[in-house]
């Protein structure tokens, strides 16, 4: 998989992310340096497997992995993204919470994955929860398609085409 364009050099250092599991009572043992390290120097979200391969062999086992995406994820440390495929992938928050919020446009064919900055929809978000009333509304927006390398070698018609078909069928 390739990455994406975007860092997250806005979410901080060890020293910061350190701080913030011990704010919550959680220590910084050398697993978790190596994920949050990893995943902040990866500029596009991250399955567990793809960060167990990330790391240094022997260093930390998948189900440790599994366990400590869980406990990051609920400290609201990272976000869990689903891009319909069936893996998880993981990326780091900054501490204020949700600043930063954007979406994804996802190779159907490579996977690759291309994060476009700031929120498209917000507007549309607004509207619907003062329409109808609701307060605290969020959503999630993923973009899919055909990247510009895998149009070249021709790969990706099938999948697009199968994709575009059921997505007009629902």
């Amino acid at each position: 998989m390739k990455k994406c364009s975007h860092h997250h050099a806005h979410v901080g250092g060890v020293p910061e992310l350190e701080n913030r599991l011990k704010r919550s009572s959680r220590k910084l043992t050398g697993q978790r340096q190596g994920i949050l390290e990893l995943l902040r120097n990866e500029s596009r979200p991250m399955t567990n497997k793809e960060i167990h391969e990330g790391l240094p062999k022997g260093g930390c086992d998948l189900a440790t992995i599994y366990r400590s995406m869980h406990l990051l994820q609920e400290m609201g440390m990272v976000k869990r993204l689903d891009f319909g495929d069936g893996s998880a992938r993981f990326e780091l928050m900054p501490e204020e919470g949700d600043i930063g919020h954007h979406h994804h446009l996802i190779c159907l064919d490579c996977s690759d994955i291309v994060e476009l900055e700031g929120c498209l929809v917000q507007e549309l978000e607004k509207r619907i929860a003062s329409a109808k009333g609701f307060v605290s509304v969020t959503h999630n927006l993923e973009f899919f398609g055909i990247c510009p390398s895998c149009q070249k070698v021709g790969r990706g018609k099938k999948k697009a085409t199968a994709k575009t078909v059921a997505a007009t069928n629902d």
